[in-house]
């Protein structure tokens, strides 16, 4: 089994497009890459912590590769924002790729440059790679917030902005 953690703004809207495929074991919602011991969503968002909002998914890469996971990934984001994604703005919500070993970081290096090579936006990628850290499993409320609270969930997310985006630039 390997990990992978991806922020991509709100970590409601970055669950549900890697749950469901096989070989996908785990995707915890969480907090990484910041500088207090056991954050709690209150300190995330309030921006003080230096936390993103991340998945931490759990995978059998003889199933589904690490590749595959980063085409799900990049789908889901605007790369070009370096303040936030869609209506969340600040800090936590910024885009990351944190990666757990070196191999990891090489395909994630080679992924980006491959979409910024791509011409479908006409801004720079402004998502960071960055070391693994410490990975904080968010409070219970937020996991699979999508189940929990369908139509908040639902609401939210029509509401953000992020599902045209993609309609936008992946759906043509």
């Amino acid at each position: 089994m390997e990990k992978a953690a991806f922020a991509g703004g709100c970590f409601w809207c970055m669950v549900k497009p890697f749950v469901e495929w096989d070989g996908i074991h785990k995707v915890t919602s969480g907090y990484m890459g910041g500088h207090i011991i056991n954050p709690t969503y209150e300190d995330v968002k309030k921006g003080t912590s230096g936390h993103l909002e991340v998945v931490e998914i759990e995978f059998d890469s003889a199933i589904f590769s690490y590749e595959k996971l980063l085409d799900i990934y990049w789908m889901q984001i605007d790369p070009t924002d370096a303040f936030g994604q869609f209506q969340d703005r600040g800090d936590s919500y910024t885009t990351a790729i944190f990666t757990y070993t070196e191999e990891q970081k090489r395909i994630a290096e080679a992924s980006k440059e491959k979409l910024a090579e791509s011409g479908r936006f006409d801004k720079p990628i402004v998502t960071i790679i960055r070391d693994a850290q410490n990975f904080y499993p968010a409070e219970n409320y937020h996991q699979d917030y999508y189940k929990k609270e369908p139509d908040h969930y639902k609401e939210d997310r029509a509401t953000s902005g992020r599902d045209e985006f993609i309609t936008t630039h992946w759906e043509k």
